[in-house]
């Protein structure tokens, strides 16, 4: 076993607790759809992760983290989402673009700036885009387009950070913490009422919100094909 995974490792890792945290089965499809990668591609570096400690299979071929590896995977998607939110809240980066930023920095954080990052945000615990950055303190939620007409509603997270995606919901008016009330909801377009603003998304894109609701529908996760780490999958 090594003592800590490699770059490549860690874009894995971070990627199925990703999975896990919307209850998705950590498989090598599901993988490869939220990642955007080959079967084969997903298959070799699964072998790695498998050989090098941080991951067994399950007798119906899922996967499941080792101690090492949830260790490393949260360890990695705290920093990601810790550095986000120093990025919104102390350099002033708009909140629909700092998950690249964050990709690019989260690998070469010394522990020294992390501490400094952790003191600079006080005591803010989520990331710009609603997610927990201490593990274990993800707030229960329903896709948005679940929501009855009429209901009340907060947004809580973006469960896609897919840079385009972001820029889309940002534009339409949509962010974490935003309070309203179903205003409509048609086969193509969800709209909210938020004070004296009616607030448009595609169907497609409110599958990826969750939200508090009341009354709330029942509770189910997003799809694979939701969860996309990359490239802009949503219809417009």
């Amino acid at each position: 076993m090594h003592d800590h995974a490699t770059v490549a490792e860690e874009e894995y890792l971070q990627s199925m607790y990703w999975l896990m945290e919307v209850a998705l089965p950590i498989t090598g499809a599901n993988i490869a759809r939220a990642m955007q990668l080959s079967p084969p591609t997903v298959h070799e570096m699964v072998g790695r992760l498998e050989q090098d400690g941080y991951i067994v299979r399950r007798p119906d071929k899922s996967l499941e983290f080792t101690k090492s590896g949830l260790d490393q995977a949260e360890e990695i998607v705290s920093r990601h989402r810790l550095i986000e939110r120093f990025l919104t809240d102390v350099v002033d980066v708009a909140w629909d673009d700092v998950h690249e930023e964050a990709e690019r920095l989260e690998h070469a954080m010394s522990p020294a700036f992390e501490a400094y990052m952790v003191k600079a945000i006080g005591d803010a615990d989520t990331c710009p885009h609603g997610h927990p950055i201490k593990p274990g303190q993800r707030v229960p939620g329903v896709p948005l387009a679940d929501v009855e007409k009429g209901a009340d509603l907060e947004v809580l997270r973006f469960e896609n950070e897919a840079e385009d995606l972001l820029h889309y919901l940002k534009r339409s008016g949509l962010h974490p913490g935003l309070k309203g009330t179903l205003d409509s909801a048609g086969e193509e377009e969800i709209v909210i009422a938020a004070g004296d603003q009616k607030l448009t998304v595609t169907r497609s894109v409110a599958e990826t919100v969750s939200v508090k609701a009341d009354p709330s529908p029942p509770a189910r996760t997003v799809l694979p094909d939701q969860l996309v780490l990359g490239k802009d999958r949503y219809g417009r």
